[in-house]
C-alpha cells in the first residue's frame, strides 16, 4: 500500500479511532515513510499548540447548583412532584407537547434533508479541515494546474467523480487536489488559488436534500455549501464570501 492509501488514516490514528490491527498496520507504515511521519508530527504539533492556547470557557456561575437542585427535584417521590404541579399545569404541558409533535412532523423531516452544513458542528469540521490542510505539505496530494491530471488522480480513491476544472482565466487557478476526512468518511478536496489565498472545495456524495445554498463564517474563515449533480460541495477559505460565491458559480456552470 502507498502513502495515498495510508494518508486518510492519519487523523483517525491521531484521535485513537483506529482498531488495534489497523493502528498496528499504520505504525508499520510509519517505520519506513518519512513523509507520513512528518505529517503526523505536524498534526501533533498543531494539537499541542491548540491545547497550550488554553481555549477554555468557564461554566456560568451557579450552573452546578442549579443542575444539582433539578436532579434532587427529579428524584423526589412521584406523589410529591404531582402535588407541586396542579391540573392546569398538566393540561398546559399536554397542549405544548401536541403542538411540538405537530410542528416537528412538518418541519423536522425537511430540516434533516435540507440542513446541509447549516449545523455549527459540521461547519466547524470543514473549517478545521481546511486549516489543517494549510500546514506545510498538507495542501495537496496531487499538485497540478492541469485538470486532466488532477481529475484522473481521484479515480479509485473516491467512489465519485469530483468536478475538477481550471478557472485561471477567471482568477481562480487550479492548484491541485487531495483526500481529506469529514465525519470519518474520505472526501475529495479541490484546491484553488485566489490572489494570495487558497480555497478548499470539499466534495462528497449526497443523495438526499435539495440544492439550497448555505453559507457562514467561523474564526475568520468563510464557507459556502451547495448541491449539484448528486454531490455536496463546500468551499472554504479566509478570502471574502463573494470570491467563494464566484467560484461556486463557475463550478456550477
Amino acid at each position: 500500500m502507498t502513502c495515498d492509501d495510508f494518508r486518510p488514516l492519519l487523523h483517525p490514528y491521531l484521535d485513537g479511532e483506529l482498531d488495534a490491527p489497523r493502528a498496528a498496520e499504520f505504525e508499520r507504515h510509519l517505520e519506513g515513510c518519512a513523509s507520513c511521519v512528518h505529517a503526523l508530527e505536524a498534526q501533533e504539533s498543531l494539537r499541542s499548540s491548540i491545547q497550550r492556547a488554553n481555549l477554555y470557557e468557564p461554566l456560568p456561575a451557579g450552573l452546578e447548583s442549579k443542575i444539582r437542585r433539578q436532579l434532587r427535584e427529579s428524584s423526589a417521590p412521584v406523589s410529591a412532584r404531582v402535588l407541586k404541579f396542579p391540573v392546569w399545569g398538566w393540561l398546559a404541558a399536554a397542549a405544548a407537547a401536541l403542538l411540538f409533535v405537530s410542528v416537528s412532523w412538518k418541519v423536522l423531516p425537511k430540516f434533516r434533508a435540507d440542513s446541509g452544513l447549516s449545523a455549527s458542528n459540521n461547519a466547524a469540521e470543514v473549517v478545521d479541515a481546511h486549516i489543517r490542510a494549510l500546514q506545510p505539505g498538507h495542501l495537496t496530494d496531487v499538485l497540478s494546474t492541469d485538470q486532466h491530471t488532477v481529475k484522473p488522480w481521484f479515480d479509485g480513491k473516491v467512489p465519485f467523480a469530483p468536478p475538477v476544472r481550471d478557472f485561471a482565466e477567471e482568477g481562480f487557478p487550479l492548484v491541485g487536489g487531495r483526500l481529506d476526512v469529514l465525519q470519518s468518511q474520505t472526501v475529495a478536496a479541490l484546491v484553488y488559488g485566489r490572489r494570495k489565498h487558497f480555497i478548499s472545495v470539499f466534495v462528497w456524495p449526497e443523495a438526499t436534500g435539495e440544492g439550497d445554498q448555505y453559507s457562514g463564517a467561523r474564526n475568520g474563515y468563510q464557507w459556502v455549501s451547495w448541491k449539484q449533480g448528486g454531490l455536496r460541495l463546500c468551499a472554504v477559505s479566509d478570502t471574502n464570501r463573494d470570491d467563494l460565491v464566484a467560484l461556486k458559480d463557475l463550478l456550477s456552470r
